[in-house]
C-alpha cells in the first residue's frame, strides 16, 4: 500500500473512532477491488501456462518483498497516527474538560447571581405584602366607617319613611270608608229606583197580558156563543136526523173543555215567555252597552297586535335569513379553520418528530447549552429593547412584541443554519478531494491497461523496453522507489512487477 498523503492525516484527525473504522473499512473494500481487477487484467495477459508460472514465481518474490518493505512503513504510519490520534483526543479531552469547567463556573455564578436576585425579590416581596396589609387594614376601617354612617343614613331614611307610610294609611283608610259610605248611598238609590222600575214595568205588563187576555176572552166568548148557537141549531137537526150523534156531541164538548183549558195553559205559559223575553231584551240591551265599549277596544287591541305580529314576522323572517347566512359563513370558515389547524398541528408534529431526530445528533455541547449567547453589545441590546418600544410606527412595534419571544429560537435557527453552510462548504471539499481520488484511480487504472493513448503519454507507472517516457532522474531521487537489477532483455514477454509502487501504482515492464 502507499503511504498516505498529509490530507487524508489532517482528514483523520477530524473524524472519531467509528469514522476512521468506516473509512479503512472503505479503502480496504476499494483495495480488494482493485486486487480483483488487477488480477483480472494480469489473467488476460497471462494466458500461457509458461508465462503464468513464471509470473507466479516472480509475483510470490515481489509479494514477500512488498509485504516486508510496507509492514515497516506501515507500522511507521500507524505508529505515527496512532500518536497523532492520541495527541488529538488529548486536546479534545482537555478541551472538553475546559468547556465543561467553564461552564460549571457560570453554572455556579448564574446560581449565585439568582439565589441573590432570589433574596431581593423576597424582601420586596414581602414590603409589599406588608404595604399592602396596611392598604387594606386602612381602606377596611374607612369601609366600616362609611358602612356606619350609611347605617344610620339607613335607618333615618327608614324611621321616616315609615312615618310616613302610617300616615298615608290612616289617611287612606278614612278616604276608603267615606268612599265606602258614598257608593253605599249611591248604590241604595240606584237598587231602589231599579225596584221602583221593576215594579212599574211589572204593573205595565200586567195590565197589558189583562187587556189582551180580556179581549182574547171576548172573542173566544163571541165564537163560543156562535158556536152554542150553531151548536144547538145543530143539535136540533141532529137530534131530528139522528140521536146517534149525541155521543160524539158529548166528545166535541169534552174535547172544547180540554182545548179551553190548554188555551188557558198557553197563555199563562205565553206570559211567561214574554216576561222572560222582555228580561232577557233588557239585559241584552244592558250588556250590549257594556261590551261595546270592551269589544271596540278589544278589536283595536286585536288590530295592533295582528299589525305587530306581522312585523314580528317579518323581522323573525330576516333575522333567520341573516342568522342562516352567517351560520352558513360560519360553517364555511369553521371548516377552513379546521383545515388550517389541522395543517399547522401536522406541522407541528412533523417539527416535533423532526427535533426528536435531530436530538439524537446533538452533540454534548449543545445538549448543555442549545441557545448560544447573544453576540449583541449592550448598546445594541438596548436600541433593540428601544426599537420594541417605539411610538411612531404601532404596527411595527407590535409585530415586534410578538415576535420576541421567537428570539431564541431564531438563534438556534440561525445556529442551525451557520452548521449547515459549514457541511455544505465541507461537502464540497470532500466533492474535490473525491475527484481528486478518481483522478488518482483513473490514472492507476491507464497504467495498469496499456493502450496505445497510455502509451504515447507520460505516465512514470509504465516502462517499455526498460525505459519510461517520465524523467527517470527524478524518479531515482524519490526514497521510496527501489532498484531492481534489469534481468536480459526478451521480446514479447511482458511481465508486471508490482514491486515498484508510485503513488499506489504498479509499473508494468516489458521484457
Amino acid at each position: 500500500m502507499p503511504p498516505k498523503k498529509k490530507g487524508k492525516k489532517d482528514k483523520f484527525a477530524n473524524m472519531t473512532e467509528e469514522e476512521k473504522i468506516a473509512y479503512l473499512e472503505q479503502q480496504r473494500l476499494a483495495e480488494e477491488e482493485m486486487k480483483a481487477k488487477r488480477t483480472a487484467l494480469l489473467s488476460k495477459y497471462l494466458q500461457n501456462q509458461d508465462k503464468l508460472e513464471r509470473e507466479e514465481r516472480a509475483s510470490k518474490i515481489n509479494n514477500l518483498k512488498i509485504t516486508h518493505h510496507w509492514r515497516a512503513l506501515l507500522r511507521d504510519l500507524k505508529s505515527q497516527e496512532l500518536k497523532k490520534d492520541v495527541d488529538i483526543l488529548a486536546q479534545t479531552f482537555d478541551r472538553i474538560v475546559d468547556r465543561k469547567n467553564s461552564i460549571i463556573k457560570t453554572l455556579v455564578k448564574d446560581l449565585n447571581d439568582s439565589e441573590e436576585q432570589h433574596m431581593m425579590s423576597l424582601r420586596s416581596h414581602l414590603e409589599n405584602v406588608d404595604k399592602l396589609i396596611e392598604l387594606q387594614n386602612e381602606r377596611l376601617r374607612k369601609l366600616k366607617a362609611d358602612y356606619e354612617a350609611e347605617l344610620k343614613l339607613l335607618t333615618d331614611e327608614f324611621g321616616e319613611e315609615e312615618r310616613y307610610l302610617i300616615e298615608q294609611h290612616t289617611k287612606q283608610l278614612d278616604d276608603l270608608k267615606d268612599i265606602f259610605v258614598a257608593l253605599d248611598s249611591t248604590y241604595t238609590a240606584k237598587e231602589n229606583e231599579a225596584r221602583t222600575e221593576q215594579h212599574s214595568i211589572k204593573d205595565e205588563l200586567k195590565n197589558r197580558n189583562l187587556e189582551d187576555k180580556h179581549a182574547l176572552r171576548t172573542s173566544l166568548e163571541a165564537k163560543v156563543n156562535k158556536l152554542w148557537t150553531e151548536f144547538k141549531t145543530s143539535l136540533a137537526l141532529y137530534t131530528k136526523t139522528t140521536d146517534e150523534k149525541i155521543v160524539y156531541f158529548e166528545n166535541l164538548k169534552q174535547k172544547d173543555e180540554k182545548s179551553a183549558a190548554e188555551i188557558e195553559m198557553q197563555m199563562r205559559k205565553l206570559q211567561r215567555i214574554n216576561d222572560h223575553i222582555a228580561i232577557v231584551k233588557r239585559r241584552m240591551a244592558k250588556v250590549s252597552k257594556e261590551f261595546e265599549e270592551k269589544n271596540r277596544h278589544l278589536k283595536e287591541e286585536r288590530e295592533k297586535l295582528v299589525t305587530h305580529f306581522q312585523n314580528l314576522k317579518t323581522q323573525l323572517t330576516k333575522l333567520r335569513e341573516s342568522q342562516h347566512e352567517k351560520l352558513v359563513k360560519l360553517s364555511f370558515e369553521s371548516g377552513a379553520a379546521i383545515k388550517k389547524v389541522q395543517g399547522l398541528l401536522d406541522k407541528a408534529e412533523k417539527i416535533l418528530k423532526l427535533a426528536e431526530h435531530c436530538r439524537k445528533y446533538e452533540t454534548e455541547e449543545e445538549k448543555v447549552t442549545p441557545f448560544y449567547v447573544s453576540s449583541l453589545t449592550a448598546d445594541e441590546e438596548r436600541q433593540v429593547q428601544e426599537a420594541l418600544q417605539v411610538e411612531g410606527d404601532e404596527d411595527l412595534a407590535q409585530i415586534l412584541r410578538q415576535c420576541a419571544p421567537l428570539e431564541m429560537f431564531w438563534r438556534r435557527f440561525n445556529k442551525v443554519q451557520l452548521d449547515r453552510l459549514a457541511m455544505v462548504k465541507e461537502h464540497s471539499m470532500l466533492e474535490q478531494e473525491n475527484q481528486q481520488l478518481k483522478s488518482i484511480l483513473r490514472q492507476y487504472l491507464d497504467g495498469i491497461s496499456v493502450n496505445p493513448q497510455v502509451i504515447e503519454n507520460k505516465n512514470s507507472l509504465l516502462v517499455v523496453n526498460g525505459r519510461s517516457n517520465v524523467n527517470r532522474s527524478r524518479m531515482l531521487d524519490d526514497p521510496r522507489i527501489k532498484v531492481i537489477p534489469k534481468p536480459p532483455p526478451r521480446k514479447e514477454l511482458i511481465t508486471v512487477t508490482p514491486d515498484l509502487t508510485v503513488n499506489g501504482k504498479l509499473h508494468v515492464k516489458q521484457q
